[in-house]
């Protein structure tokens, strides 16, 4: 009876042991928060470390939660990403998506230093196009600010890459992948529709991208010449390179089919301007009445947005193939 009991004791006892000694032990992410974190951080892609444009490598420890952009096409794309609740600097040019109107500005491509550091960002997406002021970046990356520079896209190619690279840095590389993909499906339907169009067919299209007195156009190494050779157009000044400034007797010689003219965001009625020009009455687009106001920003903006700039050029030049 005795020896009964005791073995009864001796489990009670040892079952009180187990229950005190699980009741005790923790996780590893229990008893050290930081290490959930770190584990949260990891299933996230964090740290991650690229290569921007100047070649320079850069880590980025977590992922971005204050992110100031120095180029509009930066913040389209950040915004495409799903990250725009993240971003918190802007420059005084960036005008969409419409969010941005209320977010701080920060000045241009001189940048005012202070009030990037006032904002504390974990991370400062630049633009190899807009390096001027390189004793300001200098100063952010001597307090140890991420600055990651996207590549200055010239062509549908390099937008993808600036694309693929914020999406790295914000830790979207999925959304990254899948905009890509989407940009770069609309582009063949462009093109299949495109390749209807023949030779015969084919229009001389006058780019106007600064009106008179000083009439600039668009030539070759940009978006809008790009553009015009993918919906089967002829630009008219492709014969020269970049942007290129013309005379008006020069510009009327070559006597375009369709005049676009993409500063209507700061110029009134622009293609009644254009009607109005006494020289340009006998410009075979003056004549049939085929000149058209475009988005400056969709057609020159590297960043998502381009495919309905492409889009928008294709249906005012030509209607009949791409307005079905």
């Amino acid at each position: 009876m005795r020896k009964s009991y005791i073995s009864r004791m001796a489990i009670s006892i040892v079952l009180l042991f187990l229950v005190i000694g699980c009741s005790g032990t923790k996780t590893q992410e229990q008893a050290d928060p930081e290490s959930k974190a770190g584990s949260e951080q990891q299933k996230r892609g964090f740290p991650v470390t690229l290569t921007d444009a100047t070649g320079t490598e850069t880590t980025i420890k977590n992922k971005p939660t204050r992110i100031v952009s120095l180029m509009p096409s930066n913040t389209e794309i950040a915004f495409a990403l799903g990250a725009g609740d993240e971003v918190v600097g802007v420059t005084d040019w960036d005008n969409y998506p419409e969010e941005v109107l209320e977010i701080e500005k920060v000045g241009g491509l001189d940048f005012n230093v202070e009030k990037v550091l006032a904002l504390e960002p974990d991370l400062v997406l630049a633009n190899a196009s807009g390096m001027s002021n390189e004793e300001g970046y200098k100063q952010l990356q001597s307090v140890g600010v991420p600055v990651v520079v996207v590549p200055d896209a010239t062509s549908f190619d390099g937008v993808y890459d600036s694309i693929a690279l914020i999406g790295k840095a914000v830790g979207a590389d999925q959304k990254a992948t899948e905009i890509i993909s989407t940009m770069k499906e609309k582009l063949e339907k462009i093109k299949e529709k495109a390749s209807t169009i023949s030779d015969e067919e084919k229009k001389t299209v006058w780019v106007e991208v600064q009106p008179q007195p000083d009439l600039y156009t668009t030539g070759k190494g940009t978006f809008m010449d790009d553009m015009l050779t993918l919906i089967n157009a002829k630009n008219a000044a492709g014969d020269y390179e970049g942007w290129v400034q013309f005379t008006e007797e020069d510009a009327i010689s070559l006597n375009p089919d369709v005049i676009v003219v993409t500063y209507g965001f700061y110029v009134e009625n622009p293609a009644e301007m254009v009607y109005s020009r006494p020289a340009w009455k006998d410009v075979p687009a003056v004549k049939k009445n085929r000149v058209f106001e475009v988005d400056a920003d969709k057609t020159n903006r590297s960043g998502p947005r381009l495919i309905e700039g492409v889009e928008e050029l294709a249906s005012v030049i030509y209607p009949e193939v791409f307005n079905k």
